[in-house]
């Protein structure tokens, strides 16, 4: 799809220091249950969700967010 074409932007962030699934979804998806939350917002970021994580007592150590991911805060738009 052409540049022009595009009229909406998915809504996302640059994760802060530190940040982890669970506190991107306190802040981004208050009230929603945090199981809830952390699931949808792993199921649009699959690009990191599903990324390795670093090794034990690095420091990624489990946590696969870097402070340079996009991090999308709501689904896939659809095509109107």
């Amino acid at each position: 799809m052409p540049a022009g074409e595009l009229s909406q932007v998915r809504k996302s962030i640059l994760p802060q220091h530190g940040d982890t699934w669970q506190s991107i979804a306190a802040r981004m998806l208050a009230g929603v249950a945090e199981a809830e939350a952390v699931s949808k917002l792993q199921s649009w970021n699959l690009h990191v969700f599903m990324r390795a994580s670093g090794a034990a007592g690095s420091v990624r150590g489990n946590n696969p967010i870097l402070p340079s991911d996009v991090i999308f805060v709501e689904p896939p738009l659809a095509k109107s």
